[in-house]
């Protein structure tokens, strides 16, 4: 993948933010948020304010340890509504600040180091996943950068659907071994840089880029192919293609849920 200016991912956080907060302050606070089990729009705010919070302090101290997400200051969401999309707006910023003064400094990033601007990474996928979740709950169609979509579904594919914290690797179970997945965004944008093969050999997951043939291969946009990806959007939609075993794709959905 390209590599992309830490300024964009600020502007995804800021940006997924406001819309977030803007929503946050039209909707039912009970709306349920289908894409997220169990959530409803106040639950899903909250979740997002805490997760830059948290985030936000994981940076700001240089933190080699993990940091309790509830323990984070001023994490409690408020609730006078007129408050809640300044509360929101002052996560974001709180993380940028904090990103962008740790710089490259390591911190902890989900039981390894990492330089801190991994933070402003995480954090802009997570908050433009979280508010395309409430978008969809009001009955919006979301929209994502092709360039920021593609990089997520490569922090997805290559990182987060794998072993954190030291757990078994969910992909394991995901793709029978000898199995492979072939994911190719399609956007112009991306001048051929989105594509990806997940590959189960020798009781190991690969991710590897480009072309290549495969026991599946979903098609389609950046963005649509995150949603799927993510459980947000069916494989069945017409905007995507799947080409081979989709018994194989289903599998692997089930087993790595966002």
């Amino acid at each position: 993948m390209p590599p992309i200016d830490p300024d964009t991912f600020y502007a995804e956080i800021s940006d997924s933010t406001g819309a977030l907060a803007g929503l946050v302050s039209e909707a039912d606070p009970a709306l349920p948020v289908p894409s997220c089990p169990g959530w409803t729009i106040r639950s899903l705010a909250t979740h997002v304010g805490r997760a830059q919070r948290w985030a936000a302090a994981i940076t700001a101290t240089r933190s080699a340890e993990f940091i309790e997400f509830r323990s984070v200051p001023d994490g409690k969401f408020p609730d006078d509504r007129a408050a809640q999309p300044e509360w929101l707006r002052a996560g974001a910023q709180r993380v940028i600040a904090a990103v962008q003064a740790a710089g490259s400094e390591p911190v902890w990033a989900f039981g390894t180091l990492q330089p801190a601007s991994f933070w402003g990474r995480r954090m802009a996928h997570e908050t433009a996943m979280h508010r395309a979740d409430a978008e969809m709950a009001v009955g919006r169609e979301p929209a994502f950068a092709p360039l920021l979509a593609a990089d997520a579904i490569d922090e997805w594919l290559g990182f987060l659907s794998g072993p954190l914290y030291d757990r078994p690797d969910p992909r394991l179970a995901a793709l029978p071994g000898g199995g492979s997945l072939h994911v190719h965004a399609t956007d112009d944008e991306l001048d051929g840089t989105g594509e990806w093969l997940v590959s189960h050999a020798d009781s190991a997951i690969t991710v590897s880029h480009g072309h290549g043939s495969a026991d599946v291969a979903l098609r389609g946009p950046a963005a649509l192919l995150l949603l799927v990806l993510t459980r947000r959007l069916s494989p069945d939609d017409p905007a995507v293609q799947v080409l081979g075993d989709g018994d194989l794709l289903s599998g692997w959905l089930e087993h790595t849920p966002f």
